[in-house]
């Protein structure tokens, strides 16, 4: 059963840990020159596999609920301007990386880059994998908005090299996706996972919780509907309102959101109706089914997370971002390109690397990553196999946190972690407030500034 005071007690603004540190605490003090510097020392650094993320901006219509650099699409020339911007941009980067590295992951996201003809998107994926070799089996996956895409469009994108679809569902409640102002799927998801089966692709099914007009009931229906057409994978993502970040969501605020207590029995259901049907839980919203990869990795506690997701050792790769607003995640550092069309077409036209900002790790910041990501993937730290793995002692890497033992007996009081002097161990029944102990190793974390969505 739902405890109400925990969730009273524990939503409160924390970081979500897509990376560490949170893109929020980004500056200015990187710039082309540091990039180009940081580029070429990653070719020694691990893991050495490369993953590629390319990011698409436009979408035929806003959706209110998004957080992501998105917009409207433009008249044709200014999207191919900005399609040759890209080019140039991957055609500047790939030579700075050292041709015996292979490529793990290639990702495609937005905005909506089903926006784009499915030209576009072959000739992208062409460019990269003329240049390197790829692991076996890499994973290529592409964000899809179905509300745009008919049989035509879906069998030539499945042509295209793709052995991963996400497709935005978000809700199957019609009435949930107009306050939201999003396009429902243009065909039946179940003639579209059709397509995809045969074209032997994965597919996910992608699903957000905390939007107006859900309800327990309402909710439970669309995720029965999804059990029934039986998705490789299945994503909750929980709604982060920030309308600092996207002015549009204060829409929904108008609508009425639903409240904590409420937006916590929606996961919570949702959770018992996917393991119920055979699904396993990974990380903080994902669902799978127990022959994916994804699954071993978390039994044997090795799941690893960027900013494309969740993700195995062998898909796991340094990230190469490209396109306006892309973040490069590399082993030491992180660098943005501009947030502003305009300005990323500019900067590349000069034949510059687009950089804006960034962040580069110390020592320090980078084990407190891997404590943070270890607990945010697999709900436990054990100190001891981390500090080896990591060629540190344990001294040093709870050094590197907010390690505070009294905090700690707090979450351990409420039934939200086990803790010893050698591991912090989630309990099943409260993953859901993983963030929040994340954010209490955080030094970050200490007397911040920073804004951030409620943890539930």
């Amino acid at each position: 059963m739902m405890n109400t005071d925990l969730v009273a007690k524990y939503s409160k603004p924390v970081p979500r840990y897509t990376s560490y540190p949170p893109a929020n605490f980004f500056t200015s003090a990187i710039g082309e020159m540091d990039y180009r510097s940081i580029l070429e020392a990653s070719n020694a650094d691990s893991p050495s596999h490369i993953s590629v993320y390319v990011h698409i901006p436009f979408c035929m219509r806003l959706c209110h609920y998004c957080g992501c650099n998105a917009w409207m699409m433009r008249k044709q020339g200014e999207v191919n301007t900005y399609l040759e911007a890209l080019k140039h941009e991957i055609r500047m980067v790939l030579p700075l990386l050292s041709q015996g590295r292979k490529v793990s992951q290639i990702h495609y996201g937005g905005g909506s880059p089903t926006s784009m003809p499915v030209e576009v998107i072959r000739e992208l994926n062409a460019m990269i994998l003329s240049e390197f070799e790829c692991i076996e089996n890499p994973e290529i996956a592409i964000e899809c908005h179905p509300g745009y895409m008919d049989e035509t469009y879906w069998q030539g994108l499945l042509a295209s090299g793709f052995n991963r679809i996400s497709l935005g569902v978000q809700d199957f409640n019609e009435e949930v996706l107009h306050i939201s102002n999003r396009k429902p799927s243009l065909l039946p998801i179940r003639e579209v996972m059709s397509l995809i089966r045969e074209a032997k692709a994965s597919v996910n099914l992608d699903f957000i919780y905390g939007l107006p007009a859900q309800t327990p009931e309402t909710f439970a229906r669309t995720i029965e509907q999804a059990i029934e057409l039986r998705p490789d994978r299945l994503v909750t993502f929980s709604y982060a309102h920030v309308p600092w970040v996207n002015p549009r969501m204060m829409k929904l605020e108008e609508a009425g959101l639903p409240s904590s207590q409420i937006k916590a029995q929606l996961f919570a259901q949702t959770k018992d109706l996917l393991k119920g049907a055979g699904y396993e839980q990974i990380g903080l919203d994902h669902f799978v089914l127990p022959n994916d990869e994804l699954a071993a990795a978390y039994r044997q506690r090795l799941l690893k997370r960027n900013f494309q997701g969740y993700c195995t050792a062998r898909t796991t790769g340094q990230v190469y971002a490209f396109g306006v607003t892309g973040i490069s995640q590399l082993a030491t550092a992180y660098a943005q390109n501009e947030k502003d069309i305009d300005a990323y077409i500019a900067r590349i036209q000069r034949n510059e690397l687009p950089v804006v900002r960034g962040y580069v790790l110390s020592r320090q910041e980078q084990l407190a990553r891997e404590v943070i990501s270890q607990l945010m993937c697999n709900y436990e730290i054990r100190w001891q196999p981390l500090a080896e793995e990591l060629g540190v002692s344990t001294e040093e890497l709870k050094a590197a946190t907010n390690y505070n033992e009294d905090a700690l007996r707090t979450f351990e009081d409420d039934g939200i972690i086990t803790f010893t002097n050698e591991a912090i161990i989630m309990q099943p029944s409260a993953n859901q407030y993983v963030r929040n102990v994340a954010a209490c190793l955080d030094k970050l974390m200490v007397n911040t500034d920073k804004q951030f969505s409620n943890a539930v």
